[in-house]
């Protein structure tokens, strides 16, 4: 089996509600699921997430199970449909994955050919590591070592620098050049609305928002919707 991916840079954009704008590529990604496996493990309030992401899947006739509310977590990954994992803090979602020892068990299954849906911090736990997160690192995990399913970093919400701004911060394409300073290995940064789908190792660019490529001593460049990514 092939991996089948798609990460989302975020669960919501501007003027829509949770999803809405990836509604037509999720339906069209699961195909024939009935049901799909959350991973809440980014918010604190994992109920209240639970709930919000349940209510959306079924609106599309899917049954949602949310991992943190089942006996034997590893189980369920074992015998899922497909995994949602959703956003929110990248440190917290990935050292809940190392305590709960589910790394392992969520890339072996991805590698099979489950369906994995990410969006923002599930996007990020994606690649090999979480260095090009924007989050906080409001808890450490033991490693910053992530599923690897794909060859890249995954930059989320990435935002182009506005030259008319006052801010004296870096922008995000600085930042993300200090990290190619000291990795080798190439970042994809996802505007609002962009999305990656992996089918047969083949990985397109869909929604409705480009991405910025970002590879060690080349200029970044762009790509539109539709396509290939060839890293």
């Amino acid at each position: 089996m092939t991996k089948r991916l798609l990460l989302l840079s975020s669960s919501r954009v501007h003027g829509g509600g949770f999803l809405d704008h990836a509604e037509a590529e999720i339906r069209d990604f699961l195909e024939d699921a009935r049901s799909v496996l959350f991973v809440p493990y980014a918010l604190k309030d994992r109920d209240g997430y639970a709930a919000v992401a349940r209510q959306r899947f079924q609106s599309m006739g899917l049954r949602l199970d949310s991992l943190h509310e089942l006996p034997k977590p590893r189980h369920a990954v074992a015998a899922a449909e497909a995994v949602f994992v959703g956003g929110g803090n990248t440190f917290r979602l990935l050292k809940t994955l190392y305590e709960l020892d589910l790394l392992s068990w969520l890339r072996a299954r991805a590698s099979e050919g489950m369906p994995y849906i990410g969006a923002s911090a599930g996007s990020n736990v994606a690649g090999p590591t979480i260095r090009t997160t924007n989050d906080m690192p409001i808890v450490q995990p033991p490693s910053l070592e992530a599923l690897g399913l794909i060859p890249f970093q995954i930059n989320p919400h990435y935002i182009d620098p506005d030259p008319g701004s006052t801010h004296m911060g870096e922008t995000r394409e600085q930042r993300l050049r200090e990290y190619l300073e000291e990795n080798e290995v190439p970042v994809v940064a996802l505007r609002e609305a962009a999305m990656i789908r992996m089918e047969a190792d083949v990985m397109t660019l869909e929604g409705s928002a480009g991405a910025r490529i970002f590879r060690r001593g080349q200029e970044p460049y762009e790509i539109q919707p539709g396509s290939l990514i060839e890293l």
